[in-house]
């Protein structure tokens, strides 16, 4: 018997969730340095504690954004919103991944420029003290926002990780590039932020690659199609099972599924099963909202609608009907 995947980490619709205190962290973190930069900028005038300062006031509208849509994704949901509002996520994510491809193309942009044009890397006292600072809390923030994405599943939190990672790494870039050119060798600087822009381009990607496949409705894997197959079909009063269908709507599972059972059954014991078997994926999967419906086996009629009746699955993955083996 093989074992089921391990699932995502569910939800927790309260403000104290992991996801809702990672996003609130870094809401303040992305304050702090923005005050910091503001109070070094009147005092040093400086164009690069500009620019930083522009950077973390990005910064602090995007964890804004994050912090609402992380909110708002797990409010129940309402008559507008039958489904819920998991999706929110994922246009929280988009955003998210557009700052980070707009940095990745800007800094690429600087360092080519840098390197037909090079100038000598200046940094005054001040400017390396916000800069220490900006690497400092944004360590930490990023180590906050990984535990929280093993303990909960969140594509808003995962997008501003993904984010600050990136701030992370330009910091220290500064820093190092600062150090080497020192030493006599300032091309070095525009030459790791190029490869380090392209880097963050392709992050941006995957980004934008994650957001899609909650906004498309894509199914899960096919171990996790698998394993919510044998759930159910582990109890022998269930014949079989077929039309299942499975969709991401931000921290949210949706599966739904018709399963064939006795038609001597009465209709009090075939809810008791479907309870059963539902209780059994709420454990797997305790993050998902579940839909079984009952069919006599072999007595069944053809159902109305576009996607009844179809397999749903591309060729060479796994079928959508399943029958219990004899």
């Amino acid at each position: 018997m093989t074992t089921p995947p391990s699932p995502p980490p569910a939800p927790n619709a309260s403000p104290t969730s992991h996801a809702a205190l990672a996003s609130a962290f870094s809401v303040t973190v992305s304050a702090i340095l923005v005050a910091a930069k503001s109070v070094v900028l009147f005092m040093s005038g400086s164009p690069s504690v500009l620019a930083s300062l522009t950077d973390s006031g990005l910064d602090l509208l995007a964890s804004l954004i994050t912090f609402f849509a992380v909110r708002y994704a797990r409010t129940p949901p309402d008559k507008e919103h039958p489904f819920g509002h998991g999706k929110a996520e994922a246009f929280s994510a988009l955003f998210q991944g557009a700052l980070v491809f707009a940095s990745g193309a800007l800094i690429m942009q600087d360092c080519l420029h840098a390197l037909v044009h090079p100038q000598p890397v200046r940094a005054s006292g001040w400017s390396m003290a916000v800069l220490v600072l900006s690497l400092v809390l944004t360590f930490v923030l990023v180590t906050v926002q990984t535990r929280a994405l093993k303990a909960e599943q969140s594509v808003a939190v995962s997008a501003d990780r993904m984010h600050y990672l990136t701030d992370f790494v330009t910091n220290i870039i500064g820093v190092i590039g600062v150090g080497v050119a020192a030493l006599g060798i300032p091309i070095f600087d525009p030459l790791a932020g190029f490869l380090m822009a392209a880097w963050f381009l392709w992050t941006a990607i995957n980004v934008f690659r994650e957001a899609s496949t909650h906004l498309m409705d894509e199914a899960l894997p096919d171990e996790a199609i698998a394993s919510i197959r044998d759930t159910v079909l582990s109890d022998p009063r269930i014949l079989g099972l077929h039309e299942l269908r499975t969709r991401l709507a931000g921290p949210w599972i949706l599966i739904q599924m018709h399963v064939e059972l006795d038609p001597r059954l009465s209709l009090t014991d075939a809810h008791t099963i479907i309870v059963a078997a539902e209780n059994r994926l709420i454990e797997v999967y305790p993050n998902a909202d579940i839909i079984i419906h009952p069919d006599p086996k072999g007595l069944a009629e053809p159902h109305a609608g576009v996607f009844h009746g179809g397999d749903v699955h591309e060729p060479g993955s796994l079928p959508a009907t399943a029958e219990r083996p004899e």
